[in-house]
């Protein structure tokens, strides 16, 4: 299945971190080794380290509605509304860049563990 528009491929996004969600439950015994956890943490930082990208080109999209003057709202002003979202992207922007530099720190923490299987029962 090929998606190819903004929202198809976003909620396939949100659909693959609910699938991460279950995989990594406990109860699933899909963790086994701190490497299992080090290349998770890896992708997840990945993940973040590209949102801002995407949040960034949704917001100059909402500046080229604005300009337009073609856009309407139910209540209030539309560019009130445009303003609001592009802040708001702007914000989000700012949290997926921290959320990476702490995921950076736990890659890094997780990075010189291995498994000691001598301690199996």
């Amino acid at each position: 299945m090929t998606i190819a528009n903004p929202a198809g491929l976003a909620a396939h996004a949100a659909e693959a971190i609910r699938n991460l969600n279950h995989a990594t439950q406990s109860a699933k015994g899909e963790l086994t080794y701190p490497g299992d956890a080090y290349k998770t943490v890896a992708s997840l930082k990945l993940l973040t380290q590209r949102l801002p990208q995407s949040f960034d080109q949704l917001s100059d999209f909402l500046g080229t509605l604005a300009k337009t003057g073609a856009v309407t709202a139910d209540y209030g002003a539309p560019d009130d509304h445009l303003a609001e979202a592009r802040s708001a992207l702007a914000s989000a922007a700012i949290i997926a860049q921290t959320l990476t530099e702490f995921l950076d720190r736990a890659h890094i923490e997780l990075s010189p563990l291995g498994y000691d299987a001598t301690t199996e029962a």
